[in-house]
């Protein structure tokens, strides 16, 4: 059981490493903080619950997202990202303050 519950920590905190890790690249465009609008066209995306980060991560990804002209160079930045990385992308995108 001690194992289980390590295991389940280890795994939370590898979660928060990667999100950070995966926002890296977001942060050139939209800020450490998520509170610049991206090449002054995007949206501000601090304060943006993880629910809504991630239908537009998905939206990017599928091609079926295009707000405000982005919606190719982000489907170029979501096109390697798995659901998971999406999700963990979203949550700690949802955290930035």
């Amino acid at each position: 059981m001690k194992t289980l519950l390590a295991l389940l920590g280890l795994t939370l905190a590898l979660s928060a490493a990667d999100g950070g890790a995966l926002y890296q690249k977001c942060g050139a465009c939209h800020g450490v903080k998520g509170e610049k609008s991206a090449l002054g066209k995007s949206e501000v995306i601090a304060g943006w619950s993880s629910d809504k980060t991630l239908e537009a991560l998905k939206g990017y990804k599928a091609g079926t997202r295009n707000t405000k002209g982005m919606g190719a160079i982000m489907k170029g930045q979501m096109a390697s990202m798995s659901d998971a990385d999406m999700k963990v992308l979203a949550d700690h995108i949802a955290a930035l303050k």
